[in-house]
């Protein structure tokens, strides 16, 4: 018999409906006269037949015909609200889908599985599980461990052993000893109490992440969960069920308490949870229509779910994943920018970079000639002036190996310890199987991450504070030798005027942003908890800064682009050409003004989804296979073969150079 989830007015009812041939509006009807009834005042309403509503799915707001047979407009179990006249929205509807919907109405369950051991989970496994590529299962290892590190939790419970978290309280009531038969009670009342987080509700992708990451952490074995419930968590994440997170709350010590708490919360059946069939919905209702049931904490696990530093770690994974990517693009839109103001290759000399050997330092310079060697890549714009009388160029333009280069190494330093972070058991107390015992310690505490996300916004927001100088050169014409801000019939044409405006505000934000927040600390539950990382507001900030990089880098490409108009019909080197078509296959050329912004935002696009380095990639790596005595190790951000055959991206052969 099929069945309906319904929302009215902030309830979530169970409609079964006997006949597939009724309609939509019967059950829009049939909700809300079992709305009414469960009303002590019928809801204000004196019958059914007063009420005026609309009915509309909750996966992609999309409104249903009342006449529609049901069986025809909506499938099993699927989830409609009714909107009552008058009432904009339900008082505590959220939003049935996330910023981003058309994103997540393309998603498809993935087939591929990560086998997830606790140890070797990299910060491109944990965005790829974030996208919905892959499921998760255990390796036989690590089932074998969380099970030894549960008889450890069983046999402290069995023999009554005063355990912190175990067997009582917590925080500052960790002298308050717990009844046996109170032990399950006090897990739930932990989740409920801690889950106390306030603002917007994570993305998809980035819930899935910090999902992902705290069963890698579970997978470890030394946090006492069973794995009954780790194998339950995991069925969730497979069926993409994600709970309500709210993005802040955490002091980065004891851990990221308030988002694991709400995560935890979803996943026993309370609070709201979100996935691509349902939309926000109860959490409860979610997991029953994807055949699972809320989990029941056993002594020690809500403990196991709540305490560690997962929110900072898996929000930093993310801001190094996307800084490695616009750190690469950025020498890509540099380069072009120097062609464009007929900039000199001599600072990207070899032996410059080998006095002052930077790993960044001379990775970055190496891109440089690979993009523009006019021997490689011979370039009309370069041959136009190549008997100019100008000695050298702007800090801009000569210093980006320098500038660009401390941006690869502390992108490569704040990846280690990322990464070391993301397989790293951060429960207290700690459970050691081998020693048949449990620890209490500190690894909850976040100020690696914090510290290392801190220093990350600062070395990466350098990107776009020299990118807004070279976008004023190629503005300002006494800068440029181009028309004032790159249009023809200037004073009737603004051209790039406030676009260069935008990238300054940008830049001025990241400053602000930049500030440290892991230098502050507030004492918390009662002097217990008395230093904190803060290291929550350091991910979410940095992520900022990072998406702020990347569109002023979008402006500077586009910038760079105009360009080239007005000095066509030279070209510039091939892989550079290939990069401006690339451009060009989404953004025209300005010919008289236009609304800009969604330009701008294709552009960022093509940075988001690494299209840009993808084009001038193979011409890199082919450059690096004919220059290997030059060559030298490389930082981790660094372009590599694997990014080829990931990508499918053919290395150009030689005649195409």
């Amino acid at each position: 018999m099929p069945r309906y989830t319904v929302h009215v007015r902030g309830e979530w009812l169970a409609v079964p409906c006997r006949d597939a041939q009724l309609t939509v509006g019967w059950l829009g009807r049939e909700a809300v006269r079992r709305y009414i009834k469960n009303k002590p005042d019928n809801g204000g309403f004196a019958s059914v037949d007063d009420v005026s509503f609309l009915v509309r799915r909750c996966k992609g707001l999309g409104l249903l015909d009342h006449e529609d047979p049901l069986e025809v407009a909506l499938e099993d179990n699927e989830f409609v609200e009714v909107v009552i006249e008058g009432d904009a929205m339900s008082p505590d509807f959220i939003p049935s889908q996330p910023e981003g919907v058309y994103l997540y109405s393309k998603y498809r369950e993935p087939e591929k599985y990560i086998a997830l051991d606790g140890d070797s989970l990299t910060t491109e496994d944990l965005v790829n599980l974030g996208k919905g590529r892959y499921k998760i299962k255990l390796t036989p290892t690590a089932e074998k461990k969380v099970q030894k590190s549960r008889e450890v939790i069983d046999s402290i419970v069995k023999e009554k052993t005063v355990v912190y978290g175990i067997t009582t309280g917590f925080g500052k009531f960790a002298r308050t000893v717990i009844p046996v038969n109170k032990l399950e009670e006090l897990q739930v009342n932990l989740v409920r109490s801690h889950s106390s987080g306030v603002g917007k509700p994570l993305i998809p992708e980035r819930c899935r992440m910090l999902l992902a990451l705290r069963i890698n952490v579970l997978a470890k074995g030394y946090s006492g969960i069973s794995l009954e419930t780790l194998k339950q968590v995991i069925e969730v994440f497979n069926a993409s069920c994600l709970p309500y997170v709210p993005e802040k709350g955490t002091v980065g010590a004891s851990g990221d308490l308030a988002p694991l708490s709400h995560l935890a919360l979803g996943l026993i059946g309370e609070g709201k949870m979100w996935s691509p069939k349902s939309g926000w919905a109860d959490a409860k209702y979610v997991l029953e229509a994807h055949g699972l049931k809320p989990v029941v904490l056993k002594p020690k696990e809500g403990l196991a779910l709540i305490n560690g530093t997962q929110m900072i770690t898996s929000l930093g994974c993310e801001a190094v994943e996307r800084a490695s990517a616009i750190a690469r693009q950025a020498d890509i839109v540099a380069a072009l920018t120097l062609e464009v103001l007929k900039g000199t290759t001599k600072a990207f000399d070899t032996d410059i970079h080998a006095v002052r050997p930077h790993r960044g330092q001379i990775e970055v310079a190496f891109r440089f000639r690979s993009l523009l060697d006019s021997d490689h890549h011979p370039s009309e714009i370069a041959e136009s002036h190549r008997f100019c009388d100008r000695v050298q160029d702007a800090y801009t333009l000569r210093c980006c190996p320098q500038v660009h280069g401390v941006a690869n190494d502390t992108i490569a330093f704040v990846k280690n310890i990322i990464t070391t972070e993301l397989n790293s058991a951060t429960d207290n107390p700690m459970v050691f199987a081998s020693r048949g015992e449990t620890i209490s310690g500190g690894n909850f505490h976040g100020e690696y991450p914090a510290k290392a996300l801190d220093y990350l916004a600062i070395g990466v927001h350098e990107l776009a504070a020299i990118s807004e100088r070279r976008i004023e050169r190629l503005c300002n014409p006494s800068l440029s030798e181009l028309p004032p801000f790159l249009v023809a019939e200037g004073g009737l044409n603004s051209g790039f005027m406030i676009a260069h405006c935008t990238a300054a505000a940008l830049v001025s934000e990241n400053k602000a942003l930049c500030h440290p927040s892991s230098v502050d600390s507030l004492s918390t539950s009662a002097a217990t908890e008395d230093h904190v990382s803060m290291g929550g507001w350091a991910a979410r900030k940095a992520l900022r800064v990072i998406e702020h990089v990347e569109q002023v880098l979008a402006i500077e490409l586009l910038a760079a682009c105009q360009g080239i108009e007005f000095l066509r019909p030279l070209r510039t080197t091939t892989p550079l050409e290939k990069v401006y078509d690339l451009v060009r296959s989404v953004v025209r050329p300005w010919i008289k003004d236009r609304f800009m912004a969604p330009d701008i935002e294709a552009a960022h696009r093509l940075l988001v989804e690494q299209k840009v380095w993808e084009v001038a990639a193979p011409y890199i790596e082919k450059y690096r296979m004919e220059h290997i005595p030059e060559s030298r190790p490389v930082s981790p951000t660094a372009f590599s073969l694997e990014f080829l055959h990931k990508k499918s991206i053919k290395i150009p052969e030689s005649g195409d150079l």
